[in-house]
């Protein structure tokens, strides 16, 4: 069993920052991407950025230059740090991982963790 807890959102000003966090536990043999989505209010679940096991990034446009995404591979861990938020940025933030169990792959989700900001 394989669970992703994330934590760090919160209510933030326009123009501040915030830092997300998902840690992977359990039987976790290897991770591949990790990345992180993003969920409006009546909008669809967008990719906001992912990384690679080998640690190249990719970002969402509406993202790129503000959000930064990270992991750390001895904590199975990702992180997201998102500067210079905006109040189009408010969604519930979901952390997303593909896994490597028994030689099969896996895609898990975390519960999500709400950032809202005010203008």
């Amino acid at each position: 069993q394989v669970q992703l807890v994330e934590s760090g959102g919160g209510l933030v000003q326009a123009g501040g920052s915030l830092r997300l966090s998902c840690a992977a536990s359990g039987s976790v043999f290897s991770i591949n991407d990790m990345g992180w989505y993003r969920q409006g209010p009546g909008k669809q679940r967008d990719l906001v950025a992912v990384i690679t096991s080998g640690g190249i990034t990719y970002y969402a446009d509406s993202v790129k230059g503000r959000f930064t995404i990270s992991r750390d591979g001895a904590k199975n861990t990702v992180y997201l740090q998102m500067n210079s938020l905006k109040p189009e940025d408010t969604a519930v933030y979901y952390c997303n991982a593909d896994i490597t169990i028994a030689a099969l792959n896996y895609e898990y989700w975390g519960q999500g963790t709400q950032v809202t900001v005010s203008s």
